[in-house]
């Protein structure tokens, strides 16, 4: 039992999930430091003054640096079967449908080096450089900006590749009409279609290194339609992944919001259509860490998700933290009372706004949508589902807090029309 909770501790500190937020940030920020560090260091090794003056330095270093990622490799294998997707296999099928994965063919990636130099300390120099070159792509698993625009050339791999095609045949008709004109003029420069492909290739990409010109006028002419041609050319793939690009982000953000939104009790029945319709209420606010988001007595009159970030809630005897993906102030959407609690920012927020005043013209637009939102809140009025100030029961529960039974309310009363406030039971 005791090597299961540390084994599920671990697992949440690798993959920032669950109630370690603070030790998987730390480890996040530091491994990215690491990476960093490696990069600039292997870098630096090849300057013959830096590598005579800091050699060993460097050396210990890089050791030190393949020890961690041989470590998190390792670490990350061992709690491989408790992901989701992959707990079904079993310990090893998991473990090993884990490691193809590239995420994982990354990491091991980054702890090769280790290896090499500890087995193969003279015959894998350039290997082990290579190798830690490539250490920059474990940023991937910390960049979810780095991972979209992965995610946004391989959706339009197609369309590049056709692109690609595009640009390979203008250059190599260009080269080979340059080679046809120019070839009596400047048979050392253009001596083969391929010696044309390059002075091609210069001027596609509007680079023009002044080496290889054309000396004749028809020459001149195409060299003047390839330099023009070449500017949409290059825009081409350009374009095609900085609309990929935009799609992906935007994608990934609606799918983060909507699940947020889907998580809600209020809202957990209704259909993904009408998810949507709520979903485009929200509206984004940034909060600097300190700023208080709601104050004691302001009226609720707002549900806030937190996009980014981590939230402190200090209520009557209590302080609850809540991260990124959580959910606060759902009551405000069924009665605007004055706030219990004060809410303010942890560390630098990105917050969704849902106001409650929107969320009944909504429902006035829709009486379909508004009877689901109201059977709902009426049922959990008698479930007698508690709550802690003006915080529900499942919100505590997102930060491992319950609500006692000495500080605990009926919820409060529903929408203007709707059930009548249930009063409280002492004996709860």
């Amino acid at each position: 039992m005791a090597e299961q909770t540390f084994k599920r501790k671990i697992y949440e500190v690798l993959e920032d999930t669950g109630k370690q937020k603070l030790a998987a940030r730390s480890l996040r920020q530091f491994l990215v430091f690491l990476i960093l560090l490696n990069i600039g260091l292997a870098v630096l090794e090849t300057v013959p003054q830096v590598k005579e003056t800091f050699g060993p330095h460097l050396r210990f270093v890089q050791l030190a640096s393949g020890f961690v990622f041989l470590i998190e490799y390792v670490l990350r294998l061992y709690v491989a079967d408790l992901h989701p997707p992959l707990r079904r296999y079993g310990p090893f099928w998991s473990r090993y449908r884990y490691a193809v994965q590239p995420d994982a063919v990354i990491d091991l990636i980054g702890a090769l080096p280790l290896l090499f130099v500890l087995f193969l300390p003279n015959q894998a120099v350039t290997i082990v450089v290579i190798l830690r070159l490539l250490r920059f792509l474990k940023l991937a698993r910390y960049s979810p900006a780095l991972r979209s625009l992965i995610s946004a050339v391989v959706a339009e791999r197609n369309a590049l590749m056709g692109s690609t095609m595009i640009i390979a045949g203008v250059i190599l008709l260009a080269a080979t009409l340059m080679y046809l004109v120019e070839h009596d003029d400047q048979p050392e420069k253009f001596r083969s279609i391929l010696h044309g492909i390059y002075w091609a290739i210069t001027t596609v990409t509007t680079v023009g290194y002044g080496d290889v010109v054309p000396v004749t006028n028809l020459g001149k002419m195409v060299g003047s339609v390839v330099m023009m041609m070449g500017y949409g050319l290059i825009a081409l793939p350009v374009g095609i992944i900085a609309s990929a690009f935009a799609r992906e982000i935007h994608s990934r953000d609606f799918v983060v919001t909507w699940a947020m939104v889907a998580r809600v009790p209020l809202f957990e029945d209704l259909k993904a259509t009408e998810i949507a319709e709520v979903t485009k209420l929200l509206q984004a606010q940034s909060v600097k860490k300190g700023v208080t988001i709601a104050d004691k007595g302001d009226i609720a009159d707002k549900m806030f998700f937190i996009a980014d970030g981590e939230v402190a809630i200090k209520l009557e005897h209590d302080t609850v933290y809540l991260g990124e993906g959580n959910f606060f102030g759902e009551l405000a959407l069924i009665n605007q009372t004055p706030r219990k609690a004060v809410v303010t920012a942890y560390s630098d927020c990105q917050l969704m706004v849902l106001e409650a005043g929107a969320l009944q013209q909504l429902m006035d637009r829709d009486e379909a949508l508004a009877q689901k939102i109201m059977e709902e809140a009426r049922e959990r009025v008698s479930e007698g589902k508690k709550v802690l100030g003006e915080i529900a029961e499942e919100e505590l529960q997102q930060a491992g807090v319950f609500a006692s039974a000495e500080r605990a309310d009926a919820e409060p009363e529903l929408f203007e029309g709707g059930a009548s406030v249930v009063e409280r039971d002492p004996a709860k």
